[in-house]
């Protein structure tokens, strides 16, 4: 968020606004201000985080963004409390990142929203207690969820990236204290429209960005999380893929057939 190493959207460096890569003397812009699929990159050196040298890129690569960002919104953003419900709309790598952090934050109940009746089995491993397919019921899914949970989940999640089912996941916890955090990137209607009733009962909704960590600062302890087994991340690769195999990698991606593909480098 900082103003001078914000986001930038274009493409370029900040600091000269040019790029830093070429080919055959034509600018190659930087993919969504990363250029993460080359072997060597140039960053800002407010950027670059020193860690420990005995992590393995080729795990830690992870906490660059996914499940970064769902333990963040779970320890962060919510805070969630020991003993309490929560909810999570959509099981890919950042709702199980959020699963994980309620697990080990002690939730009671952790229940998990998918269409996708296969990700039951990798969900339970990081914490989910209930699954829900919204496609085997007759009912708006937030009258299940206020069933099964007794009124309303303390925390509701949105990972999808479906500015529709913030409203669903507001309508899931619980009146009075129930919080809602948003951490999917809408594709499309990126407006969210809610009835006011939902806050004037006491509800709260949230976004997040990169769960609330402080790059510079908290990635270095995130890493020492990972080395010291307190959390996992290895389970999220279902794929270790050559470079050359990359388009497979987003159609692996788009078919739901995978939670993170790890993309190498030739030697």
């Amino acid at each position: 968020m900082c103003q001078v190493l914000g986001l930038e959207r274009r493409g370029v460096m900040h600091s000269d606004q040019g790029t830093r890569f070429s080919v055959k003397g034509k600018p190659v812009y930087h993919y969504c201000a990363v250029s993460s699929f080359s072997e060597y990159t140039v960053v800002h050196s407010g950027c670059a985080v020193k860690v420990s040298q005995q992590a393995p890129l080729e795990k830690i690569c992870l906490l660059s963004c996914g499940v970064a960002a769902g333990l963040g919104a779970a320890w962060n953003v919510a805070d969630i409390s020991k003993g309490s419900i929560v909810v999570i709309f959509g099981l890919g790598t950042v709702g199980l990142a959020v699963a994980q952090g309620a697990k080990l934050r002690g939730a009671s109940q952790i229940i998990g929203v998918d269409i996708n009746p296969e990700k039951y089995e990798k969900a339970k491993c990081f914490g989910v207690t209930d699954f829900l397919n919204p496609n085997e019921y007759n009912e708006p899914i937030q009258q299940v969820i206020k069933r099964i949970s007794g009124g309303g989940t303390d925390y509701s999640f949105e990972c999808i990236g479906n500015t529709g089912m913030v409203t669903t996941a507001l309508q899931s916890c619980c009146d009075g204290w129930g919080l809602t955090v948003t951490l999917g990137v809408p594709k499309t209607n990126p407006e969210i429209a809610s009835h006011y009733s939902a806050f004037l009962s006491g509800k709260t909704l949230k976004g997040s960005l990169f769960g609330g960590w402080k790059p510079k600062s908290d990635l270095p302890s995130l890493v020492n999380k990972y080395m010291n087994r307190e959390i996992q991340v290895d389970e999220f690769i279902t794929h270790n893929l050559p470079f050359e195999d990359i388009n497979k990698a987003f159609t692996l991606m788009r078919e739901g057939k995978c939670l993170r593909c790890v993309i190498h480098m030739p030697n």
